[in-house]
């Protein structure tokens, strides 16, 4: 099953930083979105116990916190990771009798792990203002 949480976070990110505050209502984004403004309500809050949004009580929309140039596409993904280290699973009590069942988890450990770092590593290559600017080219 796909995850677009990583997506759907660059694209509220990516709205926060080409409009005013007073324009980012979670209707408004949610529209951009096409999903429900629950699910960007639960994303922006997120985003923002992740330190790369802020809002005011009493005062609509949201904003960033720092500059676009400033936000990796690594610090969103840790933003909406949560807790898990990978965006990989790996199944839980294979059969320790069976050849592969005793040793596909210590495999994968280490292959998915390899994989982890490249994403990260490119992610934290990528900032917002990249994406930014690619949209408009």
């Amino acid at each position: 099953m796909k995850n677009n949480r990583l997506a759907v976070s660059i694209h509220i990110l990516s709205l926060a930083a080409l409009h005013s505050r007073e324009q980012l209502t979670s209707d408004f984004i949610a529209r951009s979105i096409q999903t429900n403004s629950v699910v960007v309500r639960r994303l922006t809050s997120e985003l923002k116990h992740a330190g790369l949004l802020t809002s005011q009580p009493g005062i609509t929309g949201i904003q960033l916190t720092r500059l676009s140039t400033d936000i990796t596409l690594l610090d969103i993904y840790k933003a909406i990771q949560g807790n898990q280290e990978s965006v990989f699973a790996i199944h839980q009590n294979p059969n320790p009798h069976c050849e592969v069942g005793a040793n596909i988890q210590s495999t994968l450990d280490t292959t998915f792990g390899k994989v982890q770092q490249a994403i990260e590593k490119e992610l934290s290559n990528q900032t917002l203002q990249d994406i930014v600017n690619d949209l408009f080219e």
